[in-house]
């Protein structure tokens, strides 16, 4: 049986934090968010984070405007369309960007998170049942993003995107797994499968990259070699394990010659946490030759292509990327909230910044200018 709210079935009118157009200062709006259609859910907000993928998607010059930005957050279910039998109002979840439907053949299998019905769209705009928004400002539609939209107090996702999760834990903490810090942790334990006792090489030191600092350190890593243009940076990756830093500016040789030097060849792992596809050269060709594994977490909005002889593979180097550090959602992600609850997985470091959510531009100018990490929005008056 499912529990009714007061406002299940009714139209919110409630505030979000729309952007009219590529580069426009979010705008606080007072918007219409309507009730889940099937398998739909509809979340209040209480704690979102900004991620460098809004930044980019924001900065695009797509169509796909107005929109909702947001992936990153946590929340309270409010309501459940028809069909969905998983979550109820009052559960505590994380909305997620990429789903997993369960159903198709990528979800069956043990080797890959891609869903073939939900995986990630950074330019889809609306609902995937029906190709409509659930958001509006006088009738005029209001676009998604990555099926997720979380500057708004009220959305409406796709239940397949939607986590059920342990209602003690901080809505304003384990709002970060929903994207950056699952991202970094899981490129490390589920794609790079990282040993005790390997060297890695991590390039970019934001969120992402501490991340995956603090997931190599976890996972029993001898060295960790921070790679950063921000020297300011490498006091927080020792805090979370990194042994060796380095500053390419500092140096009069390609950054990777420089870690090839120290490590005798090569790191075992490195991850290319910035999206340029320059570092991500760079980062492959740090790793040892036989038997290195270079993975790509960040994401280059620029299009520009990687430029590399297929002779090069033959050095026995991997190349390869990590969608949400190759967490299954559903199936993953509860358990690293219960890892952040036993203190196994510690990253409340890596708020460096809060702000309300009348304050929202406040956040993107912190991450622009590089002096955040991750800053918590306070949706929940």
């Amino acid at each position: 049986m499912c529990l009714v709210t007061p406002t299940t079935g009714q139209t919110i009118t409630c505030k979000a934090a729309v952007a009219w157009g590529p580069k426009a200062p979010l705008v606080i709006e007072e918007i219409q968010v309507e009730p889940p259609q099937a398998q739909e859910v509809r979340i209040k907000i209480t704690h979102t984070s900004l991620c460098h993928s809004d930044v980019t998607f924001w900065e695009a010059p797509v169509e796909v405007f107005p929109r909702i930005f947001g992936h990153e957050a946590a929340g309270i279910v409010e309501s459940v369309g028809e069909g969905v039998l998983d979550l109820k109002p009052g559960d505590h979840v994380i909305p997620v960007f990429t789903g997993e439907c369960r159903n198709c053949k990528y979800c069956k299998s043990p080797r890959t998170n891609i869903c073939a019905n939900y995986a990630v769209d950074a330019l889809r705009g609306t609902m995937k049942s029906d190709g409509r928004t659930r958001f509006s400002i006088q009738g005029k539609p209001i676009f998604h993003f990555m099926g997720t939209s979380t500057f708004s107090e009220y959305t409406v996702v796709d239940q397949a995107q939607v986590v059920k999760v342990d209602p003690t834990a901080p809505l304003d903490k384990i709002c970060l797994l929903g994207c950056g810090i699952a991202t970094g942790i899981g490129a490390v334990w589920k794609t790079a499968k990282v040993e005790a006792g390997a060297s890695v090489a991590v390039f970019g030191l934001g969120a992402v990259g501490l991340a995956v600092v603090a997931g190599a350190k976890i996972a029993g890593a001898s060295r960790i070699i921070a790679v950063d243009l921000n020297p300011a940076k490498f006091a927080k990756a020792k805090v979370f394990g990194a042994t060796d830093f380095l500053n390419p500016k500092e140096h009069d040789k390609a950054i990777q010659c420089v870690i090839q030097e120290m490590t005798g060849g090569g790191v075992d792992y490195s991850f290319e946490c910035v999206g340029n596809t320059s570092v991500m050269r760079s980062a492959y060709e740090s790793c040892q030759p036989g038997w290195g594994k270079s993975v790509i977490v960040g994401v280059d909005g620029s299009n520009k292509m990687l430029e590399i002889n297929p002779l090069e593979f033959f050095s026995g180097r991997i190349w390869t990327a990590s969608v949400f550090g190759g967490f299954k959602c559903k199936s993953d992600l509860p358990d690293l909230v219960d890892k952040y609850m036993s203190k196994e997985l510690e990253y409340d470091e890596m708020i460096t910044h809060t702000r309300p959510f009348s304050r929202i531009n406040e956040a993107f100018s912190l991450l622009q200018k590089g002096e955040s990490l991750r800053c918590v929005i306070e949706v929940e008056a």
